[in-house]
């Protein structure tokens, strides 16, 4: 699945001189998380979060050694983080490092970057125009469709056979005396079992098949003249 085929198209967006206190009224009343900040051309420069709002709020005064702390370090983060807390515009408090994707990119490579950067959401850009967002919640929607798809398109003989080839993967499953049938979706389990964890394990097994719908063992205990032919 690629990032068109995810993404919010048409997102809300902002001008760098949107006054801070318009930006947090905007994200509350349409109940988004977040907001890109483009130029005129539609180019985007930033992009303002909630958690850039938040740390407005949790800037603390610095403490009384700070100011000697602080000959050893950048003056960089300190300068972003008073702008974030003391700004007056969207340009001011906005996140500027963007994560930005193709319409083309793949929902995995997506997902690879949100990790590697920490963050929740991904720009998507056509040349060097904003024409979407793909969020982690998007994602997630991505993935429960294809579940349901996938499950939707195995039927009992589909079924039969994947969890077959499965049984077979294993060596602690008795293939010779376990025999599964399938019936709509619902899977029984005829034959013998060696101990109670052999069923569980076969329930799980079966479980994790995309489109069985329940499970049932009928399975009797291995009888003691098969067992001294293990």
């Amino acid at each position: 699945m690629k990032s068109k085929d995810l993404m919010t198209t048409n997102p809300v967006v902002i001008a760098p001189d949107t006054p801070v206190a318009a930006v947090a009224e905007l994200l509350a009343a349409r109940g988004i998380s977040a907001v890109p900040v483009v130029d005129a051309e539609g180019v985007p420069q930033g992009i303002v979060t909630e958690g850039d709002l938040i740390r407005r709020l949790a800037d603390r005064p610095p403490g009384p050694l700070s100011w000697f702390l602080q000959l050893f370090e950048s003056s960089e983060p300190l300068v972003e983080r008073f702008a974030k807390a003391h700004g007056k515009t969207a340009a001011d408090v906005m996140s500027k490092d963007l994560v930005t994707v193709s319409e083309t990119e793949t929902a995995e490579r997506i997902a690879q970057l949100m990790e590697q950067h920490h963050i929740r959401r991904v720009l998507v850009v056509k040349g060097n125009h904003l024409v979407g967002i793909v969020s982690r919640a998007d994602l997630l929607r991505a993935v429960l469709r294809g579940q349901a798809t996938e499950q939707e398109a195995h039927d009992d003989h589909g079924i039969q056979t994947a969890l077959v080839k499965a049984m077979r993967a294993q060596p602690w499953v008795d293939t010779y005396w376990v025999y599964p049938s399938v019936k709509a979706g619902t899977v029984t389990f005829h034959g013998f079992a060696r101990n109670d964890t052999m069923r569980q394990g076969l329930a799980i097994m079966a479980r994790e098949i995309p489109g069985v719908v329940a499970v049932r063992d009928k399975m009797d205990p291995m009888p003691l003249i098969l067992r001294a032919t293990f």
